[in-house]
């Protein structure tokens, strides 16, 4: 073993639970467990629509056994290594403070289990993503019209159960390096919030149906110095993502997919309600290094969500948000493509 080898000795690995096992097997959810109940009598039903919620929750069932297969691969490979490394399983709704004295961090699930990872992590500890339960394309396209059978997309991970452990030896061997991605850095009225986003922010009422207001403009951190027009918008809220979220929510709005390694940050209006001509061009491009993204709130009530639905952070009439590419970056290992 290299050097790299003796500074990867602690390995975290954070599994995520299937929703199978949230939904079915841990609170009984009787919006799903009555397709397992009987199943026949159902399956025999002239309601299409209960015909392929019977398949989405057998689907479900399949899904849960590939990523306990995976789970327990991992653990498997791992524990062959225990010779050069010392590893601890935890599932990812355990974590409740920062991720200290670890040399590596393993996530198996898919992005969703990664970038929760990603709060608790700075800059000094890198992450492998092991995807536990990929996409089929085969078997999308034969329940195309039933259900979807789309699994995970795994976006950010950079493994499967496949390649794992050829990337871990590689990782353990100092011949794959981690990249280093940039993330945002949000404040609320001056105060920095604690989680750095590595996807994206929205900005929104708490709302979907109700009117986003706020004015924003784009500043130069150093001299502030203003870079573009303020900008008052009315719109379902505004969105701002990283490189690594440029392919997320962005993308599905059409935004640019950005070079993953890109510093830069994007953002956009969305479903801007009557702008002014003269600012159509503003409701979305990008924060460069230096720039911040400066949020006046003009609504009474607001979320700042990040990454996601699960991490939000309320805010007021007359809040003050800034945002720019100031936190630290992740380091991250992909394979290589």
């Amino acid at each position: 073993m290299s050097v790299m080898a003796v500074r990867m000795r602690r390995v975290l690995v954070l599994a995520k639970r299937s929703a199978y096992d949230m939904y079915v097997a841990r609170h009984q959810d009787p919006s799903f467990t009555r397709f397992l109940s009987e199943p026949q009598v159902l399956s025999n039903s002239s309601h299409q629509h209960e015909y392929g919620s019977i398949q989405m929750v057998g689907n479900l069932q399949d899904r849960h056994r590939v990523h306990e297969h995976t789970v327990r691969l991992c653990k498997d490979v791992l524990s062959r290594r225990q010779a050069h490394i010392q590893f601890e399983m935890h599932l990812r709704d355990e974590l409740q403070s920062p991720i200290r004295d670890i040399d590596l961090v393993i996530t198996v699930g898919g992005d969703g289990t990664l970038l929760q990872a990603s709060h608790y992590l700075d800059s000094s500890i890198p992450v492998l993503g092991v995807n536990s339960d990929p996409t089929q394309i085969d078997e999308v396209e034969e329940n195309l019209g039933r259900f979807d059978a789309n699994r995970s997309s795994g976006h950010l991970c950079g493994a499967t159960a496949e390649n794992f452990e050829q990337m871990l030896d590689d990782i353990l061997n100092g011949t794959m390096e981690p990249a280093e991605v940039t993330r945002i850095a949000t404040f609320i009225d001056g105060v920095k919030i604690d989680t750095p986003a590595l996807n994206d922010i929205l900005i929104a009422h708490p709302s979907p149906a109700a009117i986003s207001r706020c004015s924003f403009s784009i500043e130069k951190q150093s001299t502030e110095e203003l870079l573009i027009p303020v900008i008052h918008s009315r719109s379902s809220g505004l969105r701002i993502s990283t490189a690594t979220g440029s392919t997320a929510a962005m993308k599905s709005a059409g935004g640019t997919v950005m070079p993953l390694l890109s510093s830069k940050l994007q953002y956009m209006v969305r479903e801007p309600n009557s702008p002014h001509p003269k600012y159509t061009s503003f409701l979305k491009g990008f924060v460069e290094d230096d720039h911040v993204l400066q949020v006046d709130w003009r609504s009474r009530k607001g979320i700042i969500y990040v990454d996601g639905s699960h991490l939000c952070y309320p805010i007021s009439f007359g809040s003050k948000i800034g945002v720019s590419n100031c936190a630290p970056p992740l380091r991250i290992f992909w394979a290589q493509k």
